[in-house]
């Protein structure tokens, strides 16, 4: 290093680090001293702040800006940018807002953003995105997320509530002491656990998972992949065919019933309907029981294996939780709202160390012990147009306005969008059917995108402005399941003629003349003031001490205490559940749902039950598409965050993501380590490197999302992007949350001269 050293504390979603600052430039990310595991994934930090692919000044399509509304949209993409000072960038957002206002109204305008962007809480791009589109009038908003919306919207009419599927469950410290045998349904991958949306202090998974088998604790793992065991663990896998674990449970649940180690003092207390969903079970409502052997059938486990599970559990403190990619399924409710009957039929509801639970190392932070005080938050304020879609349902959206669609027990219709916002997010990563988007994106009059760098959504836009990256602004992070709060510093200048969103925001706000209701008469550091004042009021409350805002600032970081008690889910209703009832229609956990009978829903029962998913290895289409396709988080990147960065880069081969097969369907198709092949089905066709081995059971395909979009002309995706192979379909009317991991495919070897990789190009630029 060279020149003037200096250092300042910052935060990603990736973890806590100091930022090392020589000569105006990034140098290294050390990882947060008190990180007992830091995440490898900060060292393409350096490389990324500073990388040729920043987006360097404002830029217009060509097209859009000769012709507006009436340009060829289709040419979003493929299409030359102008580049143009930010005045006239700023004129030409605020014009097009107005006029889109003026001649359509708000509704006619989406204020997308989704995505996880800064782990600052200031700077969160989406935060701002709809204050500034609120403050002006409002817009059409998203509801739910891609991470667990079935589960968002499926629980509180089973428990009353979402909280447990965003980490606050059973902590570990009551695990470590009383948990005897933990099922992992959907897998226990810890390289999920390097992430925390709002940014960690402290990778716990690991740790706490380490201390609770040292105690005793028994792991079971149960995916189609054996990546999903903790590596260096000793764990039973058992192998299972993707989507099929609501017929595992059931068949769990059927051998608890007939062989009366069902709790059922606990299901007539504690439970609403668990009599009709045992009539299911037992095969009287329609003639089929659902036996270990019936099961069998279906997810590929030996019926002795699911019996001698259920009894193991029924006979010890067991835990069970379900992974997020469960549900991220069509009919992905049924997963989790099965392993709260099975939980139920179990008994061990309320208990220390028992129960369900949801999301382990899906996120780190799952049940970490932290006391229940506040995160720092910024507000985005009221939407008055009081619209919103399902997350999901973009291209449905802009492909088919004023169609009518189901929703969690409404009826709506889809809106007619003229102009996308779209800031923090990267719809081209997280989406799925990615040509059918692309048909979808062509739709809106204006698209309009901040972005820190030339990713497949900038260059998608008709008019890009740059972002500043979290370390060229001052901000404030944390979580909810991290006991840190850190100060962010600004370490570098904005790099080319980039600005943070909140400036940008403002600058636009007093274009349109709004921006005292955008600001409230704050500016960055007025704000992180603010954000600090109410979390520290709230720690006070709860009893903690909590310096002033200047002198946290110069610490860097607050670190709760943990908890004195452990923290048990449900702990007081089971005690109690009068006194303390779920906030459900019967005040108990309804494993059958009269409100969710009311919908009338033929895809999605009233009670747990085993629905087809539209794609598994079960159907008649498996013959032509004969490997399920599993899409798990990348293990170098946050989905596309940093995938031009080092670390993700070293992790191609060939350029390409990769995609894991077993030995056998490898053999099959004359396939080897390092080899390039097609994978293809009826949406689309992606590049991928195989990978070939037995963590993989066999009829499985397994591709990690993150590659930055990359079609070709005759729309080979040329990078890996898997999401071009993916099912765009709602789980069901109850919830419509994405069904990206019901996908069946075909592998063949790449015969000849493979297409240059173009993800990390700049886009043609207009002289």
């Amino acid at each position: 290093m060279a020149g003037d050293i200096k250092r300042f504390p910052s935060l990603s979603h990736w973890g806590a680090f100091t930022a090392v600052v020589a000569d105006g430039r990034l140098q290294a990310c050390e990882p947060f001293a008190r990180d007992p595991a830091p995440s490898s994934i900060l060292q393409s930090m350096p490389g990324m702040v500073h990388s040729p692919l920043r987006i360097a000044r404002p830029a217009v399509r060509e097209g859009w800006l000769k012709r507006r509304g009436a340009s060829d949209r289709g040419a979003r993409g493929r299409e030359s940018f102008v580049e143009v000072d930010w005045d006239v960038a700023l004129r030409l957002v605020a014009d097009e807002l107005a006029r889109v206002r003026a001649e359509h109204g708000s509704e006619a305008i989406f204020g997308g953003s989704y995505g996880w962007s800064s782990a600052g809480r200031l700077h969160h791009a989406r935060t701002l995105t709809h204050r500034f589109l609120n403050a002006g009038g409002g817009c059409v908003n998203q509801a739910g997320n891609y991470s667990w919306g079935a589960a968002q919207f499926l629980l509180p009419h089973v428990i009353g509530t979402y909280a447990p599927v965003t980490g606050r469950v059973t902590d570990w410290n009551s695990m470590a002491a009383h948990t005897r045998l933990f099922v992992a349904f959907g897998g226990l991958p810890l390289r999920n656990s390097q992430i925390t949306s709002g940014g960690a202090g402290e990778h716990s998974t690991p740790r706490w998972l380490a201390r609770a088998l040292e105690a005793g604790m028994e792991l079971a793992v149960v995916s189609p992949t054996r990546d999903d065991v903790p590596e260096g663990v000793q764990a039973r896998w058992i192998p299972i065919r993707p989507n099929t674990d609501t017929a595992m449970m059931l068949g769990m649940v059927h051998t608890l019933l007939v062989e009366n180690l069902a709790d059922r003092a606990f299901v007539q207390t504690h439970c609403a309907g668990f009599d009709r969903f045992e009539q299911y079970v037992l095969g009287k409502t329609d003639g089929t029981a659902k036996s270990a052997e019936w099961a069998q059938d279906i997810c590929g486990v030996p019926a002795a294996d699911i019996r001698a599970l259920a009894r193991q559990a029924a006979t010890t403190r067991t835990m069970l939780t379900c992974a997020w990619s469960l549900q991220r399924a069509h009919r992905g409710e049924q997963p989790y709202w099965c392993s709260i009957a099975l939980a139920s039929a179990l008994g061990q509801i309320g208990l220390p160390g028992g129960g369900f639970a949801f999301g382990h190392a899906s996120m780190n932070g799952v049940a970490n012990p932290r006391p229940g005080v506040a995160a720092p938050e910024m507000g985005a304020g009221r939407n008055p147009t009081g619209k919103s879609i399902p997350v999901a349902r973009i291209a449905d959206m802009l492909l088919h306005p004023g169609e009518p669609y189901a929703f969690n027990g409404r009826e709506d219709v889809y809106p007619d969008i003229r102009l996308v916002y779209w800031a923090g997010g990267n719809p081209f990563h997280h989406h799925q059917d990615l040509n059918r988007l692309v048909r979808a994106w062509s739709r809106p009059e204006t698209v309009i995108v901040h972005e820190s760098w030339w990713t497949p959504t900038a260059r998608r836009a008709d008019i890009v402005l740059p972002a500043t990256t979290t370390l060229e602004r001052n901000d404030i992070g944390g979580s909810s399941r991290d006991r840190f709060v850190l100060a962010m510093h600004q370490a570098l200048a904005p790099q080319g003629q980039s600005r943070n969103d909140f400036d940008i925001y403002r600058e636009l706000s007093a274009l349109a003349g709004h921006e005292q209701a955008y600001t409230e008469g704050r500016d960055e550091m007025g704000w992180l003031r603010h954000i600090y004042g109410n979390l520290a009021a709230n720690w006070r409350e709860g009893g903690f001490d909590v310096p002033e805002f200047e002198a946290f600032w110069q610490q860097g970081f607050l670190e709760l205490p943990e908890p004195a008690k452990s923290f048990v889910l449900f702990e007081d209703f089971r005690r109690d559940p009068a006194a303390h009832p779920l906030s459900t229609p019967s005040g108990r956990i309804e494993v059958y749902s009269e409100r969710i009978a009311g919908f009338g829903y033929d895809d999605c029962a009233p009670h747990p039950a085993w629905l087809e998913p539209v794609e598994w290895l079960g159907t008649a289409q498996a013959k032509r598409f004969p490997l399920h396709l599993v899409t798990s988080q990348p293990a170098d990147k946050l989905h596309s965050q940093l995938d031009a960065g080092a670390v993700s880069v070293a992790a191609k081969i060939k350029g390409r993501e990769r995609i894991r097969l077993s030995r056998a369907d490898a053999a099959r198709r004359g396939v080897e380590s390092g080899d390039l092949v097609r994978v293809y089905n009826e949406r689309g066709a992606c590049m991928a490197a195989a990978v070939v081995g037995e963590a993989v059971m066999p009829g499985v395909a397994v591709m990690s999302t993150g590659a930055w979009f990359d079609p070709a002309d005759d729309a080979l995706e040329r990078h890996g992007n898997p999401n071009v192979l993916t099912v765009d379909v709602g789980t069901s009317r109850l919830t419509q949350a994405p069904s990206a991991l019901s996908a069946l495919v075909e592998v063949e070897k790449w015969q000849g001269e493979a297409p240059a990789v173009e993800a990390f190009d700049l886009p043609a630029f207009a002289v």
